[in-house]
């Protein structure tokens, strides 16, 4: 059976669904996901028969809501489709109610105050444009979920409200452009995936990785990424056949699955997808993810998506592909080939260019997290400032316009903004910038700041709502304009002169970009608890309020829900680092000076031997093993300290400024331990055991 054959194949697509569905049904279902209209309760328990009897067909007996709570995982209740009847026998329904809306418990999710833990109702509610799919022989309906009193406590809700936020003042700007035709805009994503995979028996032999997901130890083995001889190298037959049952799980649940190879780090990878709407492109990342895990472990492999496994080598992030298109397939951040669809294309783009820089802040915040901490400024991922990379003829493009100037084209033309005098923009004569945070890569934006295990549903809801919020403006000032060239022209000229400063074509990882970034008043936010206080600044919390993304409430939630959770992270790290120390590295190092003692008196008792070698290990060992105890046990004070610190945001700046530098000195005794002592007397594998693990 061909790829053709069985893609999507246990997906309740549009395919399956005009094949199944009455016209009449089918016409008012394809009205809801072209301009998200209500569907009535008549068409829903069509659906839902239809829906419930193609499940069964495929040997499910259950169905659940597939949701994604602000756990940052996806989260399912199973039920069956039975019903008994008064004579004993049983027979599968499954209405229309049932569809539309679940009640799961919701008492154990994160909620951030938004309810009470002994408040356990909450409720879903499908999204009827991402299609349901069988799952492990269950029926799995992507859908929100929010509190019994409305509240989103998802991530999906906010960016389903983006998502309208954005179509909505997409088309006014459309319609002054003449295209009345377009009827609905949507946001297109295609996340690239990097990630780890480590052989199972490994990877059980060493606790950080059970319950942090990184190594919090380890010492660089003598080979690492120095030759580059991993990145996009001859893939090992071991992860080939991984990659092969990856792809045909991914391909028949209908996720776009298209680019696999080596990434630079050893046993490091990527999957990237194919570009489709962004909720759909958030679920398909999230079964992505999940899959990923499950077949890895077929394999005898652990998937690790943690964005920094291990020390000295890359992390492994997420790169956001972002785009506008219209539901006439046009990508509004293609350049065109007429001077109306250029002028077009330069108010989209400004609009991108003056979110970033306005909300910059808030883009920081979207993809921040314990982990992300670790990979981002290392020289190996964007840095935590952000800015925009548009390729060195794209900017001398807008600083013409922005002077009036000619551009140095063939055509010599002076570069003013209207829809008869544009002339067509070069394409493709770019090079990429692999240390832009955010990059113009053609057509689309790269946003290459997210966090590998992140969900892409947060930085996605944020973009969406600084663009939407940008292109409101935009269009209250052309809507009102008399002429609409000039004023065009003029909006676009202010724009360009008043954020140029995020345009950054050079390198991100040169330290003198953090000091012209400095002059440029771009913010550096380089932790956690450096950038999530942004989230409650007036500005930020009146742009999600006014386009209905997060109520204030829901802000405030999301804010307290951010810091509880970098702080349930590091502890987590902290107690696994207490634990590792004391029970299993003090006690294998005072092994291994031991029988270094007994070789020294046994060679002092032989007679003129050379000592040094003994001598000096036992001492250097010693002096590292009494530092190393002195700090887990000021580590363990720490944690017992920072219990007592009732606010969630005091707390997270209390680990990021007194326990996470302690924890870095630990680690660097450990590992300058684990470089002298026997391999037989350490007692974790190795780095060296871990990256080289799969062969």
């Amino acid at each position: 059976m061909t790829i053709t054959d069985y893609f999507g194949c246990d997906v309740f697509s549009e395919k399956v669904m005009k094949e199944r569905l009455p016209e009449e049904a089918f016409k008012e279902l394809e009205r809801t996901l072209e301009t998200g209209h209500r569907l009535n309760i008549d068409v829903a328990n069509i659906i839902a028969n239809a829906m419930k009897d193609w499940a069964i067909e495929k040997g499910a007996t259950h169905y659940t809501h597939w949701f994604q709570p602000l756990t940052g995982i996806t989260a399912e209740k199973h039920d069956s489709f039975i019903t008994s009847k008064k004579d004993g026998r049983v027979i599968m329904e499954f209405s229309g109610k049932e569809l539309i809306q679940g009640e799961p418990d919701a008492s154990s999710f994160p909620s951030g105050g938004l309810r009470a833990t002994f408040e356990a109702r909450g409720y879903t509610a499908w999204d009827p444009t991402s299609f349901a799919f069988i799952k492990d022989g269950v029926l799995c309906i992507p859908t929100a979920f929010c509190s019994y009193g409305g509240e989103a406590l998802d991530k999906k809700t906010p960016l389903l409200r983006s998502m309208e936020a954005i179509n909505k003042q997409t088309l006014r700007i459309l319609k002054l452009f003449g295209h009345d035709e377009v009827v609905s805009v949507k946001t297109t994503v295609g996340p690239e995936q990097e990630y780890f995979l480590v052989d199972s028996n490994v990877f059980n032999k060493r606790k950080d990785l059970v319950y942090t997901g990184r190594t919090l130890f380890g010492a660089m083995p003598p080979k690492g990424q120095e030759l580059d001889d991993h990145y996009f190298g001859a893939i090992k037959p071991r992860v080939q056949a991984f990659m092969k049952d990856l792809d045909e799980e991914l391909w028949r649940l209908g996720v776009l699955a298209k680019t696999e190879h080596n990434e630079a780090a050893p046993a490091q990878h990527e999957l990237a997808p194919i570009f489709t709407t962004t909720n759909i492109a958030t679920d398909h990342n999230q079964i992505t993810m999940e899959t990923m895990q499950k077949c890895a472990k077929k394999h005898g492999m652990i998937c690790l998506l943690h964005e920094k496994p291990f020390a000295g080598v890359n992390g492994s992030g997420k790169h956001n592909n972002w785009s506008i298109s219209t539901n006439t397939n046009v990508n509004l951040l293609e350049p065109g080939e007429t001077p109306a669809e250029n002028a077009q294309f330069l108010l989209f783009l400004c609009a991108v260019i003056k979110a970033v820089d306005d909300y910059q802040d808030l883009l920081r915040i979207s993809i921040a997290s314990a982990g992300n901490d670790h990979r981002l400024g290392a020289q190996e991922a964007p840095p935590a400032i952000v800015s925009m990379f548009l390729g060195e003829e794209l900017t001398e493009i807008l600083e013409s316009i922005e002077k009036d100037e000619d551009y140095d084209n063939k055509e010599k033309e002076v570069l003013k903004v209207g829809v008869h005098v544009l002339p067509r923009f070069p394409k493709d004569t770019t090079d990429r910038n692999r240390t832009s945070p955010f990059a113009f890569t053609g057509n689309k934006f790269e946003f290459r700041m997210l966090g590998s295990s992140a969900s892409v549903a947060g930085p996605n809801t944020t973009l969406n709502t600084a663009v939407a919020d940008v292109l409101s403006d935009f269009a209250d000032e052309l809507e009102n304009a008399e002429n609409f060239e000039s004023a065009l022209h003029k909006l676009i000229k202010r724009v360009i002169k008043n954020h140029k400063r995020i345009i950054f074509n050079g390198n991100g990882y040169d330290d003198a970009w953090v000091e012209e970034a400095q002059k440029r008043g771009l913010l550096n936010l380089r932790t956690t608890p450096d950038c999530l206080p942004y989230m409650l600044h007036d500005k930020n919390v009146e742009l999600y309020k006014r386009h209905k993304v997060y109520s204030e409430a829901e802000i405030k939630a999301h804010y307290e829900i951010k810091n509880e959770k970098y702080c349930k992270y590091l502890n987590i790290e902290v107690l696994t680092m207490i634990e590792m120390t004391k029970k299993d590295i003090l006690p294998c190092v005072s092994r291994n000076i031991h029988e270094l003692a007994d070789t020294l008196i046994a060679k002092r008792t032989i007679g003129d031997i050379d000592t040094t070698y003994e001598e000096n290990l036992v001492k250097t060992l010693s002096v590292l093993s009494a530092k190393a105890f002195d700090d887990v046990t000021a580590l363990g004070e720490l944690s017992k300290e920072v219990k007592a610190i009732e606010e969630s945001d005091a707390a997270a700046m209390f680990y990021k400024n007194r326990i996470i530098p302690l924890m870095n000195t630990l680690r660097e005794s450990v590992d300058t331990m684990e470089s002298l002592c026997s391999s037989e007397h350490w007692c974790y594998p190795s780095y060296g055991d871990l990256l080289f693990s799969v062969r």
